[in-house]
């Protein structure tokens, strides 16, 4: 067929004549378009089987993701943590452990450990975990004195002890105290598995060495060290603070070293994550350091003592003891007790006085010393501090110091001398090889940044010289820091262990006075308040352990005090909690029920390996749910009465309804219905799912025919069996027991 070409004429230049040939040519030369009905019809259809196909393959393989879980057996989930879980040998450590607590002396606990310690050495071993076949030795010796002074404590008070709790119920108080939420039925029927003297221990163990008690830990402990707000923008960084936190906790960092990082703490708040603890002020601080707010929070945190009104006056209604109690001086001190004839002619700091306004800006004087150098963040330097006090004419400089204790701080020399400074221009100026040399011969120089101690040597308890461990070189926060960990600062191991215990139970221990038990504060331990016997007891174990927080942990959840139950045959009264023969009941806190609730809706443990998509929706919702429920902050501990809104939110709220709604994929309600066996089995794995115990056989009876097809075509109008465990759910979610720890 000849080529058909267009034909212009050159004269015509208009553009609709051109458009117009161009369209012609543009039909004669396209191929012809080939219709649907040219395709046969079987090739269509099985593109279109194909694409179908595929999608629901993608799907099935996320629902088999979702619910079961490409995961291994449930048998084998905990394998590999196990393994570090098996009995070492005890021989030796028993023998030095009933030394050091029969007085005859103290020795070096050696153990293989299951993680890193820190991050900065220390040269210190950790005290690795408990077994779950054979009890470690040195725990069982401490729980044997903890379950003897218990005892004797219920005895002299009248009280009777209630039995023991079952193994459900401990570990559902383990996991709300350690991870912030129930048991998950995975982690029951893993636990069913083994024998039941064992399952206790086990649990304990896989949440200290799981993500969720590392980052959970981190949360509460960075709430009272830096508080729940924001922070001032661009300066504070509470995420990586926390995530620093938490990476300690996996590391198992002694207690005492995480104080003293804290505390001196140098560089720019992002690449040095502990330095947060000092920017969080940096808005009342003018672009520095607020030395006040940081001594308020340095004695509610590490000290436990509440000094806060001592900033603006003198004690005047004896509200604040300070100087050295009968239980915090020295055992050779406590021995031959202080009178005020003896007090005057040696040393009147061994008897509390009231306390003053010198004793709190003595100890902000301390946080002068980190100041803000711009990029380069937090540095450190002499501290420089003056205030005027009340009905004061003028300011004076106030020198570094502490409230009591004071044997135990690492003397402070005075700044150099113009001479000195003199002798220092000389040396710059005359030659730097041979003043470098010299420097290495003689004593080391003291810059801005630093000061020294006279020889390390500091005078012991007895009254004897003893040489410390000491650098030749510390700076202001660094003294402080020393102070703060000192293993005879009883204070402040004190508040450590009270701290924990808080968590543990979910309120402060009780205080013992001549009048019974009283509720105590986490905050607020006053020094002429001695702890009560086994709150001594622990403090003295977690010094001793080198300072070891999971150590402090399995101490005390092998105490009776935590494995007893909270009902009992006889009526319980406020002294039977507060002394502890029965277990406390509690409020659950707002993280607390938002992740049981959460949890309850997933069969299984919902950790840092769960999927992308259920780790999305449970921090959308922990976030929603906490906006609506209402938190705390940092005062999470004080007591307060449930809410109209937060009973609400729980009735009515998105998070309930959307966990007891039947959804086949994410669910754990709808995973029941379909893979239950009877009515009966549907029943107690909700019961266990949400309640995290076996139902009785009454409500065992009541639930199992309200799903029967009988009872649900009763209803107006009838329900589906469906819509019965949905109604189940719920119900189970807004009882009081779930809300409660107990």
């Amino acid at each position: 067929m000849p080529s058909i070409e267009p034909t212009i004429d050159p004269s015509d230049e208009s553009p609709d004549s051109f458009a117009e040939n161009t369209l012609v040519t543009a039909e004669l030369v396209t191929p012809p378009v080939v219709t649907a009905e040219l395709v046969p019809r079987w090739k269509r259809t099985l593109a279109s089987v194909r694409r179908w196909g595929v999608l629901l393959v993608l799907a099935l393989l996320t629902f088999g993701f979702l619910s079961s879980g490409l995961s291994p057996d449930p048998s084998a989930i905990f394998d590999e943590s196990d393994r570090d879980l098996h009995p070492v040998a005890q021989g030796d450590r028993q023998a030095e452990t009933q030394a050091r607590w029969m007085g005859a002396g103290s020795a070096e606990i050696d153990l293989a450990s299951v993680e890193p310690v820190r991050l900065e050495a220390s040269g210190r071993a950790s005290v690795s975990g408990s077994t779950s076949q054979t009890a470690d030795s040195e725990q069982v010796l401490i729980s044997t004195i903890l379950e003897e002074q218990w005892r004797s404590g219920l005895e002299s008070r009248g009280l009777e002890a209630g039995p023991m709790a079952d193994w459900l119920t401990v570990c559902r108080r383990l996991s709300l105290s350690l991870a912030g939420t129930g048991l998950s039925l995975e982690e029951i029927r893993s636990l069913q598995r083994l024998p039941e003297a064992d399952r206790v221990a086990t649990h304990r163990e896989r949440l200290l060495l799981s993500d969720r008690f590392h980052h959970y830990w981190a949360e509460r402990t960075a709430r009272y060290l830096v508080g729940a707000d924001e922070g001032p923008f661009i300066v504070y960084r509470g995420r990586r603070f926390r995530t620093w936190l938490a990476n300690h906790y996996a590391m198992n960092t002694p207690y005492d070293e995480l104080v003293r990082m804290l505390i001196t703490a140098e560089g720019v708040w992002t690449d040095r994550p502990e330095v947060n603890f000092h920017t969080v002020t940096f808005d009342s601080g003018d672009d520095a350091p607020d030395p006040i707010r940081l001594a308020a929070r340095t004695t509610r945190a590490f000290l436990g003592v509440r000094i806060d009104c001592l900033q603006c006056h003198d004690d005047f209604l004896g509200n604040v003891s300070l100087g050295d109690a009968a239980w915090v001086r020295p055992h050779t001190a406590a021995e031959a007790p202080v009178t005020e004839t003896d007090a005057s002619e040696t040393e009147s700091s061994w008897l509390l006085r009231e306390g003053a306004q010198e004793d709190f800006h003595s100890l902000a004087a301390f946080f002068t010393a980190a100041t803000s150098e711009g990029v380069q963040g937090l540095k450190d330097k002499r501290a420089d501090y003056e205030y005027q006090y009340l009905y004061a004419d003028e300011t004076v400089p106030v020198e570094p110091n502490v409230p009591f204790r004071r044997d135990l701080l690492p003397p402070r020399p005075p700044q150099k001398s113009e001479s000195d400074e003199q002798v220092d221009d000389e040396k710059d100026g005359t030659g730097e090889q041979d003043a470098a040399q010299q420097d290495l011969d003689s004593e080391p120089q003291v810059d801005d940044a630093i000061v020294g101690v006279e020889d390390a040597v500091t005078t012991g308890s007895g009254g004897e010289s003893e040489t410390s461990d000491l650098p030749r070189y510390m700076s202001d926060r660094e003294r402080l820091a020393y102070w703060l960990t000192h293993p005879e600062n009883k204070p402040a191991a004190r508040a450590a262990v009270t701290r924990v215990w808080t968590l543990l139970f979910g309120r402060p221990p009780a205080i013992e006075t001549e009048y019974g038990f009283q509720v105590g504060e986490v905050d607020n331990l006053p020094l002429d308040s001695p702890p009560s016997e086994m709150i001594d007891t622990l403090t003295e174990a977690f010094v001793d352990g080198g300072f070891d927080v999971r150590e402090l942990i399995r101490l005390i959840t092998n105490a009776p005090a935590f494995r007893v139950s909270s009902r009992a045959d006889f009526d319980v009264t406020e002294q039977h909690e507060l002394a502890m023969a029965v277990f406390p009941v509690t409020r659950l806190r707002s993280e607390q029920v938002a992740g049981a609730t959460i949890q309850s809706g997933r069969v299984k443990t919902i950790n840092r390996d769960s999927s992308f998509l259920v780790q999305l929706q449970q921090f959308g919702s922990l976030n929603d749910f906490l906006k609506r429920y209402g938190d705390l902050g940092e005062d999470e501990f004080t007591p307060q009465p449930v809410t109209i809104t937060q009973r609400l939110v729980m009735l009515n709220g998105k998070l309930v309804s959307e966990t007891a709604s039947p959804n086949p994929i994410l669910n754990a309600s709808s995973h029941i219905e379909m893979f239950a066996r009877n009515d009966q089995e549907v029943v107690r794995t909700l019961y266990l799912t949400v309640l995290n115990r076996e139902p009785t056989e009454p409500e065992l009876k009541h639930f199992t025919t309200r799903l029967t097809p009988e009872s649900r075509n009763q209803s107006e109008p009838p329900t589906s069996r469906k819509q019965e465990i949905t109604d189940l759910t719920w119900a189970l979610l807004n009882s009081s027991e779930f809300a409660w720890n107990h």
